[in-house]
């Protein structure tokens, strides 16, 4: 099962990053063939690390918990917050290296009385991409909530830079909260690993 996990920076911690990005990297090596995205976000300027993307296939939220604490950065005080979200992959293709990448990234709230996303089964979900989805588009996933009560947001890696890739990804993210209010955020993206 795919788990979106993302952990943002303490600020001031790029020399303790880097003290500590061989370890990272060894880590993450573990975790090699169930890695489907992965890469850290920067600011604007692509100059300062704020944060670790991966989506990482696992058995089960434990298993995705102690993914996301047992990473060398996490365990060294380096994140301020950490998000694991169960995620539903509905586009993932290899990105470029040395391109300008954005992580959209929509939220909205589960409904007071929600039984289950009926709104759209798992082909439906893709197909709110369009039959041809824009090829800026390098990763789609929908995010669940763990309960089974339904689709609490999407995360997209864009190739584009922030307004763009913000405006490419609200339609769709739109049509998958099915008339709920989205809240969307871009930041600036990069593939990651040792490749």
């Amino acid at each position: 099962m795919p788990f979106y996990v993302y952990a943002q920076d303490q600020p001031g911690v790029a020399d303790q990053l880097m003290e500590l990005c061989e370890e990272h990297w060894s880590y993450m090596d573990r975790f090699d063939d169930r890695l489907i995205l992965r890469g850290p976000t920067v600011s604007d300027d692509g100059e300062e690390h704020t944060g670790s993307v991966h989506v990482v296939n696992l058995a089960d939220r434990a298993e995705a918990e102690r993914f996301a604490r047992d990473e060398p950065f996490w365990k060294a005080g380096l994140y301020r917050d950490l998000l694991v979200v169960a995620a539903e992959v509905l586009l993932s293709r290899a990105p470029a290296a040395d391109v300008p990448y954005t992580l959209v990234t929509a939220r909205w709230p589960l409904p007071a009385d929600a039984e289950g996303d009926t709104a759209h089964d798992a082909g439906e979900r893709r197909d709110l991409l369009g039959a041809e989805p824009d090829g800026r588009l390098v990763f789609v996933a929908a995010l669940a909530d763990d309960e089974g009560a339904g689709t609490t947001g999407a995360v997209a890696a864009v190739r584009a830079l922030p307004d763009e890739a913000r405006e490419l990804v609200r339609p769709f993210a739109e049509r998958l909260a099915g008339g709920r209010p989205a809240t969307l955020t871009a930041q600036r993206w990069e593939r990651g690993g040792r490749n």
